[in-house]
């Protein structure tokens, strides 16, 4: 995948990391010590629409990963998972009622309340 990854365009398929979220991220990987600041977005099968989001901090992209970058800080998206998220934009949000990593997914044809899972139309 090294040969399509180009400033965080891979394909054709763009996926960002909002201010907020990248600030986020920075201020995890600070608390925990880690060296790099790297956010994994996974979407896997289940949750009550068909797939859900995963979300972890990591030390290392995998090779075959897209990297995307705001502000320093990485964001790796899974070739699986990348066709799922194109357009899309992962954002930090802080409300009335818990803060967390919230994903605008424009592939999404509908989405559970929680926010954490979608279906694909």
């Amino acid at each position: 995948m090294d040969d399509l990854t180009l400033n965080g365009d891979i394909a054709g398929l763009e996926i960002n990391l909002s201010a907020a979220a990248a600030a986020q991220v920075a201020k995890l990987c600070e608390k925990e010590n880690r060296d790099k600041q790297i956010l994994r977005v996974m979407v896997e099968g289940g949750g009550c629409s068909g797939f859900q989001y995963k979300f972890e901090l990591v030390d290392a992209p995998e090779t075959d990963d897209a990297i995307f970058e705001t502000d320093g800080v990485q964001l790796v998206v899974d070739p699986v998972s990348v066709p799922l998220l194109a357009g899309s934009t992962v954002d930090y949000v802080v409300s009335l009622v818990g803060s967390s990593f919230q994903i605008d997914n424009p592939n999404a044809a509908s989405s559970c309340g929680c926010g954490t899972s979608f279906s694909i139309g």
